[in-house]
C-alpha cells in the first residue's frame, strides 16, 4: 500500500493540533506503509517543530491558493505529484482533489457552534470542506467520539464515519535538563502550565480570572503556546507579576515544562480531542479540564473536571489537583499509556484498506 498524507498545515503560522496530528501520525505511518507527505510549494521551510518526518512532494500552489483551488476546482489532484498512490489522507477537514479514495480526518465542527471563535474566512472555508468531505470522501476519521457524534449530528453519513483517537507521544526528560530550561526561561520550581495555540476558545481570560481569586495559594501561571487569532495578550495586566506568555515553546523545551509543571490546567471551551491533556499525562503531570465533550473523554478520569464557563469551577478544580497531585500524576500516566501515535497509525492503515475495498462501489 502506498499512502499519500496531506501535511499543507506543518507550513501554517500556527500549524496547532492538526500539525502535531499530521508530523506524529505520518512519522508512525511510514513504519507500517509506504507513505510520502505533499504539501503546496514554498519558499520557507516548515513552521519551526513542525518538520514532516516523511519524504515530500510539492503541489504547483501553496496556502490559501491551494486550499481554493482544491475546494473551488478540484486541483491540482494528489496523485499528479506523488505519481501512483493507493490512497489518498487528507489529515483536516480540507478535502485534497484527487480521483483515488480519499480518506479525510475531521477534528472537529467547532466552527458551527462557536463561529466567533473562528476567523469570517476559516468559517466559509471549513463550512464548504464540510460539505464536499461529506459528499467525496470515501471514509472520514473523527479523533473523538465526541466528534464522531457531532458530526452524525450534522448529517455526516454514518457508515462512512470511523473512529480514530489520536496518540501521545512519551518522551523522558532529564532532571539536567529540566533544570536547563527552567533556568533558560526564568520560570519557578513550581508553576501551573497552560499548552495551547492563544486563541478564544481556549478560554485563558477565565483561568487568567480563576488563577487570580486564588493569590498566593496558587503557583505563578505560565502560557506556553503561539498566538493564534483572537489571542489577546493584554489579558494580562503589565503588573501582574503571577502570569507570563511564553509564546512558542520547542518541543524539547515543553516536554521539560510538562515534566516540571506543579499542574497543567486546560479548561477548553471546546475540543476535538485536546492533545495537550495527554502530553501533561505522559509526564506525571495533574491535569485539570473542561467537564463535558472531548476534553472530559480524553481524560478518561484521570483529570479533575471543571465547568469552563465558570470561574469559581476552575479555582476549585486547581485547588483539588494540587491537593490530590500524586494520585493524578499516577492516574494520568496510566490513561497517557493506553494511548499512542502507533496505535493510531495501526487503526489508520486498517480505515486505508477499507476506503480503497470501498472504492468502486462508493465511486458507482
Amino acid at each position: 500500500m502506498r499512502v499519500a498524507i496531506t501535511l499543507e498545515q506543518c507550513w501554517h503560522d500556527v500549524p496547532g493540533g492538526t500539525g502535531v496530528y499530521g508530523v506524529e501520525l505520518a512519522r508512525e505511518l511510514a513504519h507500517i506503509v509506504d507513505t510520502v507527505g505533499v504539501a503546496g510549494r514554498h519558499g520557507r521551510a516548515a513552521t519551526k517543530g513542525f518538520a514532516p518526518p516523511v519524504t515530500m512532494t510539492s503541489l504547483p500552489v501553496g496556502g490559501p491558493l491551494l486550499y481554493e483551488g482544491w475546494l473551488r476546482l478540484g486541483w491540482p489532484r494528489v496523485e499528479g505529484a506523488t505519481g501512483a498512490v493507493d490512497v489518498v489522507h487528507s489529515t483536516s477537514i480540507i478535502p485534497a482533489a484527487t480521483a483515488l479514495p480519499l480518506v479525510v480526518t475531521v477534528h472537529d465542527l467547532a466552527f458551527l457552534h462557536d463561529p466567533s471563535h473562528f476567523t469570517a474566512r476559516g468559517v466559509r472555508v471549513f463550512r464548504r470542506s464540510m460539505e464536499l468531505v461529506k459528499r467525496k470522501a470515501t471514509r472520514i476519521i473523527c479523533v473523538s467520539r465526541t466528534t464522531f457524534d457531532d458530526c452524525v449530528a450534522n448529517g455526516f453519513p454514518m457508515d462512512r464515519l470511523k473512529h480514530v483517537p489520536n496518540g501521545v507521544r512519551s518522551v523522558e526528560v532529564s532532571a539536567g535538563a529540566v533544570e536547563t530550561v527552567i533556568a533558560k526561561l526564568g520560570i519557578p520550581r513550581e508553576f501551573l502550565l497552560f499548552v495551547g495555540t492563544v486563541e478564544p476558545r481556549k478560554n485563558l481570560a477565565r483561568l487568567i480570572e480563576a488563577h487570580a481569586s486564588l493569590g498566593d495559594r496558587v503557583p505563578e501561571l505560565v502560557i506556553a503556546g503561539a498566538a493564534g487569532w483572537g489571542g489577546d495578550n493584554s489579558l494580562v495586566d503589565a503588573n501582574n507579576s503571577r502570569v507570563r506568555f511564553l509564546g512558542f515553546v520547542p518541543d524539547a523545551e515543553l516536554n521539560c515544562l510538562y515534566s516540571a509543571a506543579t499542574a497543567v490546567c486546560y479548561p477548553s471551551i471546546r475540543e476535538g480531542f485536546g492533545l495537550p491533556i495527554l502530553e501533561a499525562m505522559s509526564h506525571g503531570a495533574p491535569v485539570v479540564t473542561s467537564r463535558g465533550g472531548a476534553t472530559e473523554e480524553v481524560a478518561g478520569g484521570a483529570a479533575e473536571l471543571v465547568d469552563a464557563l465558570d470561574v469559581g469551577s476552575i479555582a476549585d478544580g486547581i485547588l483539588r489537583a494540587l491537593a490530590n497531585r500524586d494520585e493524578l500524576s499516577g492516574r494520568g500516566r496510566q490513561r497517557a499509556a493506553e494511548m499512542s501515535w502507533k496505535r493510531t497509525a495501526e487503526l489508520t492503515r486498517d480505515v486505508y484498506v477499507e476506503a480503497i475495498a470501498d472504492f468502486p462501489g462508493r465511486r458507482a
